[in-house]
């Protein structure tokens, strides 16, 4: 009977001795998390302990994705102390002390993505501060991109169509496709990580059309578009004015179209001489019309007067001449 009692005391004694001197021990209950920008986070960080939480001291710390090699303080707590890192006031703190490490992050941006880092200390326990790691990610959808265009519109020449955004987590996917009059893929050449274009060689009136640029990711797809006309003298792309028969610029989206390329079809350059030489006449008749009025105008004022003169001439030898003065002037 007494081999059985050593036998448990020994055992309690042994535990006893393992727990005084057990290492502080901190569990990751997630490796990772993905969060989107604008949420909150839930960052957990358990630990055991064999001492009382007196003397606890718990340290978070980030290092970041733009800046690994570059660690900050997050939050900490320290002899019942929490000190916050001041660009995080107000959007972090602990949720479970001191039971728990957890801490809880709101209003998640992107650059708060990166590698946290939960270490916890708690003297009088022997071991080395405990620390464990949890990779954060903070997603993000495409911002709206921004279509642009480059090159020659008139046909046989060369086209380039760019792309770009300027926010995605995870980066988003570009590509080009045509969708209008028949939908057609493009292929891509990537130019960096928010960026893309295509090439358009040796384009014709078929290559114009409405383009779309697609930016997407896991959170969704933003979209831009370019209207591409390529000017031909055969195509719908030019118009001729209904009173003066001139050939205008056309304006469809970022696309300029100008005055029909030479070597169009026969009857095209003469009937637009034609119209030329008739607009010039118009203008001729409609100049003379003018000077005609304004000459009338000018010589019914001189014989208006020239009348006026003569009637006053006439009214000056009578009063000079009558008799009835001539008498009074020799009394």
């Amino acid at each position: 009977m007494a081999s059985p009692v050593r036998w448990i005391l020994w055992t309690l004694l042994v535990c006893f001795a393992a727990l005084q001197n057990a290492a502080l021990r901190v569990t990751m209950r997630e490796s990772s998390l993905e969060a989107v920008r604008g949420d909150s986070v839930l960052l957990p960080c358990s630990f055991f302990t064999s001492s009382d939480f007196s003397r606890l001291n718990v340290i978070w710390t980030l290092a970041p994705s733009s800046s690994p090699g570059s660690p900050v303080q997050v939050i900490v707590y320290d002899h019942g102390q929490v000190i916050k890192n001041p660009s995080l006031i107000g959007r972090v703190d602990f949720t479970g002390l001191p039971f728990s490490a957890d801490i809880m992050l709101n209003e998640t941006r992107v650059s708060d993505g990166g590698i946290y880092r939960c270490m916890v200390n708690n003297p009088p326990d022997t071991a080395d501060p405990g620390v464990g790691e949890l990779l954060v990610s903070v997603l993000e959808p495409p911002s709206l991109p921004v279509c642009e265009w480059d090159g020659a519109s008139d046909v046989g020449g060369s086209v380039r169509l760019s792309c770009s955004v300027e926010e995605g987590v995870p980066t988003p996917e570009i590509r080009w496709e045509k969708v209008n009059p028949e939908e057609i893929s493009l292929p891509i050449n990537m130019e960096g990580e928010l960026s893309g274009s295509v090439q358009i060689v040796n384009v014709s009136s078929q290559t114009s059309g409405l383009y779309r640029c697609s930016a997407t990711n896991v959170l969704g797809t933003e979209n831009c578009y370019i209207n591409l006309a390529i000017y031909n003298s055969e195509g719908p792309f030019h118009h001729r004015h209904a009173s003066l028969g001139l050939l205008e610029p056309f304006l469809i989206g970022a696309v300029l179209c100008t005055a029909a390329a030479p070597g169009g079809p026969p009857g095209v350059l003469p009937g637009v001489l034609l119209t030329l030489v008739m607009a010039l006449v118009l203008l001729a008749l409609l100049a003379i019309i003018l000077w005609l009025h304004r000459t009338g105008q000018d010589g019914r004022s001189r014989r208006r007067r020239r009348d006026r003169k003569a009637e006053e001439e006439e009214c000056y030898n009578e009063i000079r001449y009558t008799p009835s003065l001539m008498k009074r002037s020799f009394v």
